[in-house]
């Protein structure tokens, strides 16, 4: 009896698949140099299309299509500075394996960066004259703010008498004004330690000093002059309504300026003092050796030497020198105390 041998069906699929790989497999044989046709491999097999599913991927739903409408262009002039380059979402990230799918960032991040990047804009452009066109709309902006009308004054039940009757004081602004050396801050510490003295709440706002924090933003143009002293005055009207001797000692060169000021008080609770001293004399003193910068030219717009100082007119109080001698500093805080006392402000 025969072996019985054992059956092996033949699958086509399954040996053309064995052909196709051991064809693949075996290396090109030498090339002959003498021979100029070229080697070609065997044909492969045609490629079959992967689904997600054959990477290991969740199968990827079909991608549908959106449609954004993007808001009316709006065109800015700005005469403020260079504007700055608007930034650029990064491309979208693709997934390995040349997948279709990509991985994009949530629509929430690239509307937070949009409106990071508006804001910036407004930011850039809060001291520029501004131009925006849309709509068939003109939006004039300008570096001032406009006057609001939607505002009203509100009351408190404690004013101004009831303070000044606690602090047995009226107050008032002491605005000391002069040429730069002519003893203003000298005689503003001394008048403000006289007070003290006396029992009575005084307050000094110096001109440098304020330009350290309140108007460090402004120059010496005569724009920029005329606003510092329009921020000053609005303050010590505050300290004056708080019932506080307020001492203001500025060079305030406008005449139309300190007049600004006079006018924001009531009840001659406004004092001028003017320090009318030569310039010779104030040029000699220097303490801060601007004159002699201002003389080389490397300052320019300089109180007394290329811009002009307006006297007062009718200043309350004048200091000046007696027979070329300037008074001390305890002379003329004592002229100016006198006449606090005589006008009621040191009343008890």
């Amino acid at each position: 009896m025969e072996a019985s041998l054992p059956f092996h069906h033949h699958h086509p699929a399954a040996s053309s698949t064995a052909a196709h790989h051991a064809a693949r497999l075996t290396p090109p044989p030498p090339r002959d140099p003498r021979a100029t046709a070229r080697w070609v491999p065997p044909a492969a097999a045609p490629a079959r299309s992967r689904s997600p599913a054959n990477l290991g991927l969740p199968p990827h739903p079909p991608r549908r299509l959106r449609l954004r409408l993007a808001p009316p262009r709006i065109t800015a002039a700005v005469t403020g500075g260079p504007r700055r380059p608007r930034r650029r979402a990064p491309p979208p990230l693709e997934c390995a394996g040349g997948s279709s799918s990509s991985l994009r960032r949530p629509r929430e991040e690239e509307e937070e960066e949009e409106e990071e990047e508006e804001e910036e804009e407004r930011s850039s452009t809060a001291h520029a004259g501004v131009s925006l066109v849309g709509e068939n709309k003109v939006l004039q902006m300008s570096s001032t703010v406009p006057k609001a009308s939607n505002i009203f004054w509100h009351d408190c039940a404690v004013g101004q008498a009831d303070r000044q009757k606690l602090l047995k004081q009226k107050g008032c602004v002491v605005w000391i004004t002069g040429l730069s050396g002519s003893g203003k801050s000298t005689l503003a510490c001394t008048l403000d330690r006289e007070l003290h003295t006396r029992g009575k709440l005084s307050y000094v706002l110096d001109g440098d000093n304020l330009r350290h924090g309140l108007n460090k933003d402004l120059g010496f143009k005569a724009e920029d002059r005329a606003e510092n002293i329009r921020r000053v005055g609005e303050v010590a009207k505050l300290f004056a309504d708080a019932g506080l001797v307020c001492i203001a000692s500025f060079i305030s060169p406008y005449r139309r300026d300190r007049e600004s000021c006079r006018a924001l008080l009531s009840d001659g609770s406004f004092i001028e003092v003017f320090l009318n001293m030569p310039l010779e004399l104030c040029e000699s003193r220097d303490p801060k050796g601007l004159y002699k910068l201002a003389r080389a030219g490397k300052i320019k717009g300089f109180t007394g030497i290329d811009d002009p100082y307006e006297s007062p007119l009718n200043s309350e109080i004048e200091i000046k020198e007696v027979d070329g001698v300037c008074p001390s500093p305890s002379d003329m805080a004592g002229q100016v105390v006198t006449y606090l006392e005589e006008k009621g402000f040191l009343h008890d």
